[in-house]
């Protein structure tokens, strides 16, 4: 009878560094250099889909940029027999901090080279992420407090480490936390103390709590409009 093998030494995880792209639609109004609005999508979803929400609550005279998740992964089809789907996220919990480094690396390349090229105007940058991502972008904002006039969230969670990370800064940059009051994966009672969190490091936050689920609904996209418009005024 044929047996495994059994295996007699010690084994050694080791790694490689490999290059990877990561892709982003870029929308370029007039005059310029502009306000920029960089937009992220949650798990799932694609730089495409999160395009359309920023063109719908940006407003006019924005410089838009909808950056694209590094993991990909297969999605099932919309109807039986039809192709499979593709869709994004930001970050799994193997080795997560990875994921994060990877995150930040690419908002700082993205941010320089817009300012560089006289698309965004450097005084006027706004991060805002939607489910998967918010967290990412507060991680992002408070490590450094001087690259963003202002941070959003969306239908997201405040960093695991936001009590013991070191790194995260106070920061002038204004706040603005969006939630649903039926959202399911962070309800009222989890996002109850979002706001406190977020003035421990920040005085300009506002919270609000509208009537919907893990979505973003026109109300939030009307809000956010008028919030940007008075953040660029101020």
């Amino acid at each position: 009878m044929d047996t495994e093998p059994t295996l007699q030494t010690a084994t050694t995880e080791r790694s490689l560094s490999a290059e990877i792209k990561l892709y982003y639609d870029v929308h370029v109004p007039q005059p310029r250099p502009a306000p920029l609005l960089i937009a992220l999508h949650g798990y799932g979803a694609s730089k495409r889909q999160m395009m359309r929400e920023a063109l719908a609550m940006a407003p006019q005279g924005f410089a838009l940029v909808s950056l694209q998740g590094p993991h990909q992964h297969m999605k099932e089809p919309k109807e039986p027999g039809g192709p499979l789907r593709f869709g994004f996220g930001w970050l799994t919990n193997f080795r997560p901090e990875e994921s994060v480094a990877v995150h930040h690396g690419a908002l700082l390349e993205l941010i320089d080279s817009l300012t560089n090229e006289g698309i965004a105007a450097s005084r006027q940058v706004f991060l805002l992420g939607f489910s998967q991502s918010c967290a990412l972008n507060y991680r992002f904002a408070f490590t450094y407090p001087n690259h963003l006039r202002g941070v959003i969230g969306i239908c997201g969670g405040m960093p695991g480490d936001w009590e013991t990370n070191q790194l995260y800064k106070q920061t002038k940059a204004a706040a603005f936390h969006l939630s649903g009051a039926r959202d399911e994966f962070y309800p009222p009672a989890r996002t109850a103390n979002y706001a406190a969190q977020l003035l421990e490091r920040a005085s300009d936050v506002e919270f609000r709590s509208y009537d919907a689920g893990h979505e973003i609904v026109q109300p939030m996209r009307d809000d956010l409009r008028s919030w940007l418009e008075q953040k660029v005024l101020a």
